[in-house]
């Protein structure tokens, strides 16, 4: 398959997991991308995995001057056809945890960046681009000490269907993927010591019996950026095993 050749696609928090994954295989079926990450040794990985058709950026989603960046690779590629914005970052922690700092710290990853993101990426959308967002099934969980989070994957639920509409007039399209237990990275915020526990707490809730891979969450994602989605839009689809039955 070659659903790609010739397209655009950027993608935030691609140099690791289902990021990594969908654009090592947008590569494979002929396009071009762009990834952002802060890891060191990820971006170093990213891009010898990636080779010529991928370029690898240092870019922070929660500060907001890193999007001047994005902006000017964008220009660079002369324009996105695809833009996945997958970057976020999660923490644990009781309802009377959450202080001012953590709020603001997980609200301006995961709400303010992509929003200020896309604000400024639109114009150079072309017709006819696709546009997906990484949510995640803790938004209808109800685990008790992942509110901050679930919130703020919430918020992006709510964003996207409102660009669903805004967009729409360009033949843009906007869609939410919704992992659940994927392998790659899971729970990576939780403490060594209670992370085995809840991913067994977690997986045996999974119809399908098992943690999803990096690999089935891209393919969905990317699935959702190609043409072959071409009159999807406003959705919300669940890569789960069915945990959450959305």
């Amino acid at each position: 398959m070659a659903r790609f050749d010739n397209k655009r696609v950027l993608i935030t928090g691609g140099t690791s997991g289902m990021g990594l994954a969908g654009a090592t295989r947008i590569v494979r079926e002929g396009g071009r991308v762009i990834v952002t990450g802060l890891d060191p040794d990820r971006i170093d990985r990213s891009r010898s995995a990636l080779g010529d058709r991928g370029r690898v950026l240092a870019n922070d989603a929660a500060d907001p001057s890193s999007v001047a960046m994005l902006v000017e690779a964008a220009k660079d590629a002369g324009g996105l056809d695809g833009l996945w914005l997958n970057a976020g970052y999660a923490a644990l922690g009781a309802p009377e945890e959450v202080d001012a700092d953590a709020f603001d710290r997980m609200m301006a990853a995961n709400v303010r960046g992509p929003m200020l993101q896309l604000a400024a990426l639109s114009e150079h959308l072309t017709r006819g681009a696709s546009i997906v967002v990484t949510s995640s099934s803790s938004t209808y969980e109800g685990a008790a000490a992942t509110g901050l989070y679930a919130a703020t994957k919430g918020a992006l639920i709510a964003m996207a269907r409102s660009w669903a509409t805004a967009l729409s007039p360009r033949g843009i399209r906007v869609n939410v993927v919704v992992p659940g237990p994927i392998d790659t990275n899971f729970r990576h915020f939780l403490p060594d010591n209670a992370k085995r526990g809840f991913e067994d707490f977690v997986v045996g809730q999974v119809p399908l019996g098992r943690a999803g891979t990096a690999d089935e969450a891209a393919a969905v994602a990317l699935f959702l950026l190609s043409d072959e989605a071409s009159y999807v839009t406003g959705s919300q689809y669940a890569v789960d095993g069915g945990l959450i039955m959305l």
